[in-house]
């Protein structure tokens, strides 16, 4: 990548070896390290931590948040409450690039390549925030694409199983998450998830539903939304959301904790914008509720169980496939829970790439052995469609795996594909 600099000789800045020349000095990084070191001679470089400097961030509050899930959603949240609370943040993330109330860019990686994230810093800070919210993913913080980044404030959402294929054990990947919290920065923690990652106990302070946190819900109900009595330290205060499920209750507690933490404002001044938050477009998103109809990201194991375990009490249709190319260990995993919890299975193809699509579901199918009601095929649009068709009135179908992606990925090419779109000219909305 290659930006505009204008700093010293130089007009550019580029991470591309490729690309250097008299006008284009190069950020050395830790990813491109190795392709710098082959240059002889070596050209003039810069650190991230100078470009930082030269581009004068250092005022600006950055905030990361990381776990296996929860990500989007808690950075979307924390987005939401500052806007509310006329604070001025910027939001980068799976979604994009957010400034104010404005989209700047459409969708990206998780954490981008860290001059696009230095890049991305100037941009919002030059129209005026003060906040940059981003999500770090496992691979980002092992490939030092935050290197040079201070953080005002870390965020831990949950850490238990993803990424198999490039971590290679749960073990490994939860010591690269864990990296994220080693240093004095201030932290926000899951109290009902620590076991699950180590951290530096300095600047430490936690939310929790069931442990004793610095942000505690001390009761809470699940009907007609989600609404919660909280405490901080001594102060009591009470929020409503019209979002939906247990997890999305721990994703509100860790974006309203991050809120007082960075603002100081009090906890009952938060608690009142909650309800203007509506959750992130694919994400528990209710497309219908008569009948009830959600479409979901989750696509692990654990994601699955979060959202079907917020539902339970009602009877459970449930759509979702595994992604070829990925950790086949999940799969067997992701039936298992399908099984625990729902009464009509449509086991179906979620992006399976470059893989048999048959075979990604015979994966699936070994952990629904012995399940009645369980229908496979490789349509996802005819899984859909079956599902909408034997859907009861009491019923509620859950349509999981890709959230508001709008494409399936098959043998390296993208075809349209998007779960909202299929359901709702189905349902006839």
């Amino acid at each position: 990548m290659t930006l505009p600099l204008e700093y010293e000789s130089f007009q550019y800045i580029t991470d591309d070896t490729a690309d250097i020349n008299e006008e284009t000095i190069f950020l050395k990084t830790t990813q491109n390290n190795k392709y710098f070191e082959t240059i002889d001679p070596q050209p003039r470089h810069i650190t991230p931590l100078e470009l930082i400097s030269i581009w004068n961030l250092g005022d600006l509050k950055v905030v990361g948040v990381t776990g296996t899930n929860g990500k989007t959603t808690v950075t979307a949240a924390i987005y939401s409450f500052l806007l509310d609370l006329n604070e001025k943040p910027a939001l980068q993330g799976t979604r994009g690039l957010f400034a104010e109330d404005n989209r700047i860019e459409e969708k990206s990686m998780t954490t981008p390549s860290i001059i696009e994230t230095l890049h991305n810093m100037k941009q919002t800070r030059d129209m005026g925030c003060r906040y940059f919210i981003m999500e770090v993913s496992s691979h980002a913080i092992d490939q030092n694409r935050i290197e040079g980044i201070e953080f005002a404030l870390k965020v831990h959402t949950n850490v238990t199983s993803d990424h198999l294929d490039y971590h290679g054990t749960v073990e490994e990947y939860r010591r690269i998450k864990s990296l994220f919290f080693a240093d004095d920065t201030p932290k926000l923690l899951n109290k009902d998830d620590i076991k699950n990652i180590t951290y530096n106990p300095i600047g430490a302070q936690s939310y929790g539903v069931d442990e004793p946190a610095t942000f505690k819900v001390q009761a809470f109900s699940l009907l007609h939304g989600i609404t919660a009595g909280v405490k901080h330290l001594q102060e009591e205060a009470t929020f409503h959301s019209p979002m939906v499920g247990l997890f999305n209750l721990f994703n509100l507690m860790a974006a309203l904790g991050s809120v007082v933490m960075l603002t100081g404002k009090k906890i009952d001044e938060v608690c009142e914008v909650v309800e203007y938050f509506a959750g992130v477009a694919g994400r528990m998103e209710v497309l219908s509720r008569s009948p009830l109809v959600i479409v979901d990201f989750a696509h692990t194991a654990d994601g699955m169980f979060q959202v079907l375990d917020s539902i339970k009490d009602r009877d459970i249709s449930v759509v979702f496939g595994a992604g070829g190319n990925r950790d086949r260990s999940k799969r067997p995993k992701m039936g298992a829970v399908a099984g625990r919890f729902a009464q009509k299975i449509y086991v179906t193809s979620d992006n399976p790439r470059d893989e048999v699509p048959e075979m990604i579901l015979e994966d699936i199918l070994v952990g629904l052995r012995g399940k009645d009601s369980v229908v496979a095929t490789p349509d996802r649009r005819l899984a859909i469609e079956m599902a909408i068709e034997n859907l009861e009135d009491d019923e509620v179908l859950l349509i999981l795996g890709k959230g508001d992606e709008d494409y399936q990925e098959v043998k390296g090419i993208k075809h349209h594909f998007d779960d909202r779109e299929v359901a709702r000219e189905l349902l006839g909305l």
